[in-house]
This record gives C-alpha cells, structure tokens and sequence, in this order.
C-alpha cells in the first residue's frame, strides 16, 4: 500500500497532565497521520510506503531512520530544501483531545509535493492508496493529489482520510469545497462525525453514511467516539461499539484505526469484521503514549478482542 501526506516530528511531554509552560523535557517520535498510518499497516505485517517529503535536516533523517525501522518504505521520501522538517508539540492535557502546537510555517514539505514527485507506476498499481484531506489544504500538493486521484481512477481500494485539521485551513467552507471535491474519486472513505460534517455537510453518521455512497463511495466509515464506529455499504450498515480502555493520549488513535482498517480491506475481511478489528487498534494506541511507536501488533489487537 501507498500513502501520501503529513509526515513530521511529534514532541511528547516527558511530565504529563501539565501545561507547555510547565514541561521541562520532551520525547521525540515519528508522526503525522500518512506516515502513521503506513507504520500501523506494516506492524500488521503489511508491504507500505509513504510519499511525502522532509527538510534538509536531522529531522528529516530521522524520518527516513525511523521508517526503515518500522519497515515503510522511504524511497519515495523527498526532500524539499529550503524548508524545515514540521515539527509538533503535544500538551497531554487533557489526555483524551490534547492540544497540538504546529510548525511548519511558511509551508509544510509534504505540502510541496508535485507530479514530478509521485511514483506514477505505483499509483497505477498498488492494491490500497491513502490520501487525505490535508493534502489539498494548499497547492502544490492540492493539485498533485487530485492528479493521483484521477489517474487513479477508483482502481482497488482508494481510500480518503478526511483528516480535517482547522490549522491547516483558512476556514470549514474551503475546506468542504476541497476536501468534498475528493469524494467523486474514492470508494473507501473514513472520518470522525466532525470531518463528515466538513465534507459532506452532516454529522449524523447515518446521514454522513448516505451521502457519501450517494457519491459513489463503496464503504463509508464514521468514527463516533464514545458511541462507537459506523461503517456502511450499499447494502448494509453496522455500528460496532467502543473498546474500553484507560485513554494515556488520544492522538494516533485515529491512524491506527486507518491502518488496522487498510490490512482488513488487503484481506477481504467483511466490513463488520473490519470494523471491529480497526477499533481495536485504535483503542491500543490510546492507551499507550506516542504515535507511530505506539502502533499495535496483529497479536496484540487479538489478544485486546478475546477479553
């Protein structure tokens, strides 16, 4: 599988449950949610790569190390040179929702991606391609991703992360106009009631659900916190309840859940089975700390699903 999109370095508080004023160190992780979601998928014993791009600096090699150590392929990795790798302090405060602290002014690498950049054989066929809705947050990757899309053509599974960041955006009604523009070009689509809401207009799963097949969209997946996940095809739909579990931090949860989601569409499982597996994985990744390291084993995810 292929993703594209955010890549960074997340910057974890080594004292928990205070304010960035208050920390006096911090622990540096992989992150950002295409990568993160590449990581989970080969933890679960999945080829993948990533497409995206670093600084010139140590934290771009960082990046590439750490991808290599997790088994993502970083050959599709560039480099844009006269910007810096983004990085992100987190605030573990609260854990469940903590606050984020983005640099990546004036502009993210990943979000200097061009045609030029894209393995375009690979696009044409690789079984599973991730995109998400940051990457159209500004060009060039705006149109580069599109491009993806087209040439794509809905051909295997071609999976939409909403991924809506209000950060990234000048505001919610340029991002439904782009984020929505995606939606013609994608047959898997998965976002919390939030990002439904920005796409196609609705947070009512079941509502959000309708409209997303409406546009030709094969399975739609709505995550719904506490009330669960709703997932729904043309045929049928199922909501599959929450994991309970002591949240330590909240973020990568999501990209867990898109991992654990792509290995269960590469192994044809039903779209309950699916379901149930990915919300296992995410639960694991919010009872843990960090991101990309906290991604879940196969075993571990079975083990959370027999208790």
């Amino acid at each position: 599988m292929l993703t594209i999109g955010r890549v960074g370095v997340d910057l974890y508080p080594e004292q928990s449950g205070v304010p960035l004023a208050r920390v006096r160190s911090f622990a540096k992780f992989l992150g950002g949610t295409a990568t993160n979601v590449a990581v989970a998928a080969a933890r679960l014993g999945r080829r993948s790569a990533v497409l995206t791009k670093v600084g010139p600096d140590g934290f771009g090699d960082f990046v590439r190390i750490a991808l290599r150590e997790f088994g993502v392929d970083a050959s599709h990795v560039g480099t844009a040179p006269d910007l810096a790798t983004p990085v992100v302090f987190c605030e573990l405060h609260p854990p469940a929702d903590p606050p984020l602290l983005f640099y990546r002014a004036p502009i993210a690498p990943d979000l200097t991606l061009t045609p030029d950049d894209v393995p375009w054989d690979i696009v044409d066929s690789v079984p599973l391609l991730w995109v998400t809705g940051t990457g159209v947050s500004a060009e060039p990757a705006r149109g580069t991703q599109r491009a993806v899309l087209e040439r794509r053509a809905r051909r295997g599974y071609t999976v939409l992360d909403l991924d809506y960041r209000p950060m990234f955006w000048p505001g919610e009604e340029v991002a439904r106009t782009e984020i929505g523009s995606l939606l013609d070009h994608v047959n898997v689509v998965v976002g919390n009631r939030t990002e439904v809401r920005v796409a196609v207009g609705t947070d009512d799963p079941h509502a959000a659900a309708d409209r997303l097949l409406a546009r030709g969209v094969r399975l739609a997946v709505v995550k719904c916190g506490a009330d669960g996940v709703l997932i729904a095809t043309a045929a049928d739909r199922w909501t599959v309840p929450p994991c309970p579990i002591e949240v330590v931090c909240g973020l990568g949860a999501g990209d867990g859940f898109g991992g654990a989601l792509a290995h269960g569409l590469l192994a044809g499982w039903d779209p309950h089975r699916i379901a149930t597996y990915a919300n296992a994985a995410g639960a694991l990744v919010a009872s843990r700390l960090a991101c990309a390291d906290a991604m879940p084993t196969a075993a571990e995810i079975e083990e959370l699903l027999c208790t």
